[in-house]
């Protein structure tokens, strides 16, 4: 009687450990990345009239999203800079000060969609390209450029400056390097 209950937990435990040691597919889903936009459009709708006097220009940082003439796959170093690019919207979507004049239900999602984005993909961490040193530079400068101008005009208007900026970021990944997201079969 006890040798099978034995092998039964051995076998129990031989399965629970394959299953645990399978590795882990990096991904981002289109259809996440999409809701996130919407969400962050949403959030505050349209750009204040109050805010166009103070508004800055930062330059978008093109050259860190180019996609190369290869198929991509999860581990590339346009996947890398989409994981990368997350992991900054996080950060900046991650203080404590942000604007209450914004739909929070909707922030409250938007931040959850970039973490659970950030969570299924980050198995590219430690992956290197020879063209990501040119893409990561691009992009430091732009969100510490970002970062800069939220830091000097702390307010609303600053705020309002930095959802446009990762809005257009956000559909620049969308329409630009669709090829890098998971899609769903839509029903």
């Amino acid at each position: 009687m006890a040798l099978p209950t034995t092998i039964i937990w051995l076998s129990a435990l031989l399965c629970f450990v394959h299953v645990w040691s399978m590795p882990m597919t990096c991904h981002i889903q289109e259809t996440l990345m999409e809701s996130a936009k919407d969400l962050l459009r949403d959030m505050g709708g349209h750009f204040p009239l109050e805010c166009l006097q103070g508004k800055v220009n930062i330059t978008f940082p093109a050259p860190a999203y180019a996609t190369s003439s290869t198929p991509t796959v999860s581990g590339s170093a346009d996947f890398i800079a989409i994981y990368e690019t997350l992991k900054n919207i996080e950060l900046l979507f991650g203080a404590e000060d942000l604007p209450t004049k914004w739909d929070q239900q909707k922030l409250d999602n938007f931040q959850n969609i970039i973490y659970t984005q950030i969570d299924h993909s980050n198995c590219v961490s430690g992956y290197a390209y020879s063209d990501y040193p040119v893409r990561a530079a691009a992009l430091k400068t732009y969100f510490g450029n970002i970062e800069a101008a939220l830091k000097e005009k702390f307010s609303y208007c600053a705020w309002e400056v930095v959802r446009k900026q990762v809005l257009e970021t956000l559909i620049f990944i969308l329409t630009k390097n669709s090829d890098c997201l998971l899609r769903q079969n839509r029903t």
